[in-house]
């Protein structure tokens, strides 16, 4: 089984930064692109960023200059760091993750999309 765990939302105020975390945990043979996606009220899942295995970044439109995403492999984590908050980023963050899992002796089994729990981030104005 393979898990991934948000962390680092919170209550901030507008122009404020936040840093989230996710870190993806179980039978990982393999962890391939990782991503962020995030859920206004009342409006549909959208993505934000990706990020390869390899540290390659693609940024949404909406996202490019306030958001960075960043990898630290040695410890399955994504990271996503969100400048000058505004209002409109108010939202619950997923991230989400392509992983080859294996089995107990550790044998690569399938490539699966895992998404986390979602941590949510409220900005005040």
């Amino acid at each position: 089984q393979v898990q991934l765990v948000e962390s680092g939302g919170g209550l901030v105020q507008a122009g404020g930064s936040l840093s989230l975390s996710c870190a993806a945990s179980g039978k990982i043979f393999n962890l391939n692109d990782m991503g962020w996606y995030r859920q206004p009220p009342g409006k549909q899942r959208e993505s934000i960023a990706t990020i390869t295995s390899g540290g390659k970044t693609h940024y949404a439109d909406s996202a490019k200059g306030r958001f960075t995403i960043s990898r630290d492999n040695s410890k399955n984590t994504v990271y996503l760091q969100i400048r000058n908050l505004r209002p409109e980023d108010t939202g619950v963050y997923y991230c989400v993750a392509d992983i080859t899992y294996s089995d107990i002796t550790g044998t690569p089994v399938a490539v699966k999309d895992y998404w986390g729990q979602g941590t949510r981030v409220t900005v005040s104005s």
